[in-house]
């Protein structure tokens, strides 16, 4: 079992580690010559499901198994983005599998280099007149620092992953891309922080109180709320994108389309929002969708799609170097009930 890769985009990969560390402390990591997956399944919240082309990240790659040239690890975080954190300034940088005391680790080794060029302000003694042949006020030269951190890692057989499978959910209700999602997240932490503030919930639980209700609709609309005992507060977005659904990867193409949920949708509601129908509303933890909102440091575009009182799928497209979207961060996120 082998596995060894140069890394060409140390910021991407630290901001993405930093973000999925936010939801859960460990991630099964699936490593082929095709991609890479990093999968959060915590024991509550939202499940992540990433799927990363090669470049995204890695510039070379190689990887050996006896199944199929796949390995399946389950790596901590936490101490991966420590790693590639010491990386940010590298001139080059590698991650391989490897074993210390018989157990496995994931080495990072990454080279920095330094220049050591001084220049001499004091004189030379040289009183003739004449300049110096050489000049010997510059001395210099590159130092070079190899450094390699280890993470403890496992390494997690074929048949233990094999039953894990994204959660099955129906059709959405509503697609629709969301605006800036730091923007987001800047107005749903304050909306958590007044909710948190509010002494007036009486015997409401933390997780009640901080409970933030999104609503979308085919119009172009998007709605957040938070609402208690003593406050009703919402912020209003009009004029996003609802992006066409592609009769290609809708069952039934045409016709597939012509009864899909967000087809009758498109009958309810209107494009500035004061309507009450057409909306297709989720509840879920404010904290929680503070820390799903730190995949913005990313950029890419986003996908939210809602299925009404169920559940609220988050698809985050990160461009590659063409600007073309390959890689896809998805982030399933269940509804409480009303």
């Amino acid at each position: 079992m082998r596995f060894k890769a140069s890394i060409q985009n140390i910021t991407t990969f630290t901001k993405l580690t930093a973000s999925l560390n936010s939801l859960g402390p460990l991630a099964w990591v699936k490593l082929s010559e095709e991609q890479v997956c990093f999968t959060i399944i915590p024991e509550q919240g939202t499940q992540v499901w990433a799927v990363l082309s090669i470049d995204s990240i890695f510039e070379t790659i190689s990887v050996q198994s006896a199944a199929n040239n796949v390995i399946n690890l389950e790596v901590p975080l936490a101490s991966l983005n420590r790693a590639l954190k010491s990386a940010v300034n590298a001139t080059s940088a590698q991650i391989r599998l490897t074993k210390k005391d018989n157990l496995p680790m994931l080495a990072l080794t990454i080279v920095t280099t330094t220049s050591s060029n001084t220049y001499s302000a004091f004189p030379t003694g040289n009183n003739d007149g004449f300049d110096t042949a050489f000049d010997s006020n510059f001395s210099g030269g590159n130092r070079e620092t190899i450094v390699t951190q280890e993470i403890p890692v496992r390494v997690l057989a074929p048949d233990t992953v094999a039953h894990l499978h994204e959660p099955a959910c129906r059709e959405p209700d509503v697609h629709i891309i969301l605006p800036p999602l730091m923007q987001l997240k800047s107005i749903s932490d304050r909306f958590t922080k007044l909710a948190l503030a509010d002494t007036k919930t009486g015997s409401t639980t933390t997780s009640a109180r901080t409970r933030l209700e999104i609503a979308a609709n085919m119009h172009g609309c998007l709605k957040m709320s938070i609402r208690s005992d003593a406050m009703n507060i919402s912020s209003i977005w009009t004029d996003l994108n609802n992006p066409e659904l592609d009769p290609g990867h809708v069952a039934g193409g045409e016709n597939g389309i012509a009864e899909h949920p967000s087809t009758r949708m498109k009958q309810l509601g209107s494009a500035d929002g004061r309507s009450d129908e057409g909306w297709a509303v989720v509840r879920i933890d404010g904290r929680d969708w503070g820390k799903v909102m730190s995949v913005g440091r990313l950029g890419g575009r986003v996908i939210a799609c809602f299925c009404h009182e169920h559940a609220l799928i988050l698809y985050v497209y990160l461009p590659n170097d063409n600007g073309e979207d390959e890689s896809v961060l998805t982030y399933f996120i269940s509804s409480y009930s009303a």
